[in-house]
């Protein structure tokens, strides 16, 4: 039988931060408790030895810790434990615990292409998590005259939807985005193709307002894009919704995740925002179909980035962002407030288009005028 640091007397207690005490009898109220009540006699025992084994979380043997702990937990919890001592990040660092917590919060990345890439990882899949999770916030924008990398051949993304935490979605698409024509186009991701519908759970509701609030609190979306070259990772989705609505014209239901970050500095492209949108469709009494899934980014007039100055924005936030967890509430704001920005940029130029036109009508006016003059007319 092994000792298990089950009592809270006598456990040591370290302190990671000034915020955090991280007792290592918490680790113990994950083990069965027939591991506690088999190893209690035994810590009694050692106990008067006065032996640093019966007081440190080196007593327990590590499979318990890697079978009966280390697997339950999950990515942020993992990484404290980590942090702990030696001993524990040497337990933590296995690739099969990242993996098998990044394919569990994340099943699109059980893609053969997306395991291949994340094996040439520095830490595997240990890295591909410290990229991805929490999301992306980058919000100092680089100069004009910045020294620019060259835009990757191709960039990877692992899509994942939810429903009330459970995965009715995964799509790994991989995007040329050394092409001419992705360059020079508006940047865009897609990754349905034509006239692919992706059923779902929900039944299709007309006209609800309740039902579309419920949608946007159940409605989950995780967009982890890859540059196989530079080996970084973002998740650059919004994770929740910031915005559920019905289009215009064919009333089709819009679902919107968006992620602000930091453009060049000085140009229209100072801040942009990252816009996943999911479109669904279905008739009344049957169920919601999502019918595209894409991914667009926006500068602050509204107009949509260049597919060469989009790439380089994403390299620049995936190499130099800070991952941070998303504050739901934030996001909606700054999605409201990058909209509002939008709005007023494009009043700003209708006024000024409008005066500029007002002046030339003008100047138009007076040249007439002077030449009827000269005329003699």
């Amino acid at each position: 039988m092994l000792p298990t640091i089950a009592l809270i007397k006598d456990i040591p207690i370290i302190k990671l931060n000034q915020y955090v005490t991280y007792p290592f009898f918490i680790l113990s109220l994950l083990l069965p408790t027939s591991i506690i009540m088999a190893s209690e006699s035994l810590y009694h025992e050692t106990k008067n030895k006065n032996t640093a084994s019966s007081t440190t979380i080196t007593a327990v043997h590590p499979d318990i810790i890697h079978t009966h702990i280390l697997t339950r937990l999950d990515g942020a919890t993992l990484s404290t434990v980590a942090s702990v001592s030696s001993h524990l990040r040497h337990l933590c660092s296995g690739q099969d615990i990242w993996e098998n917590l990044c394919t569990a919060t994340w099943p699109s990345l059980m893609d053969p292409i997306v395991r291949h890439v994340i094996s040439t990882f520095p830490n595997g899949h240990r890295s591909i998590f410290s990229d991805a999770y929490p999301s992306l916030h980058h919000f100092s924008p680089s100069l004009p005259n910045h020294r620019r990398p060259s835009p990757p051949e191709e960039l990877i993304s692992a899509v994942d939807i939810y429903y009330k935490g459970n995965p009715i979605f995964s799509r790994v698409q991989r995007t040329e985005t050394s092409e001419n024509l992705f360059l020079t186009s508006p940047l865009c991701f897609e990754v349905l193709q034509p006239n692919e519908f992706i059923q779902t759970p929900v039944n299709f509701v007309r006209k609800d307002e309740e039902w579309m609030s419920q949608l946007q609190e159940s409605f989950t979306l995780s967009w982890i894009l890859i540059d196989p070259i530079q080996k970084r990772a973002a998740n650059i989705s919004s994770r929740r919704p910031v915005s559920v609505k019905r289009h215009w014209l064919t009333r089709d239901l819009e679902i919107i995740y968006a992620v602000v970050m930091a453009g060049e500095k000085g140009r229209s492209t100072e801040k942009v925002q990252c816009m996943v949108k999911v479109t669904c469709c279905g008739k009344v009494g049957g169920e919601l179909h999502v019918k595209e899934v894409n991914l667009v980014m926006e500068d602050m007039e509204g107009k949509q980035v260049m597919g060469k100055k989009g790439v380089m924005i994403l390299q620049r936030a995936m190499e130099n962002g800070e991952r941070k967890k998303v504050d739901e509430v934030r996001a909606m704001e700054r999605f409201v407030k990058f909209s509002r920005v939008i709005k007023e940029r494009r009043e700003m130029k209708h006024r000024r288009e409008k005066a500029h036109g007002v002046v030339c009508m003008l100047l138009v006016f007076i040249a007439l005028v002077l030449f009827c003059f000269i005329a003699g007319f």
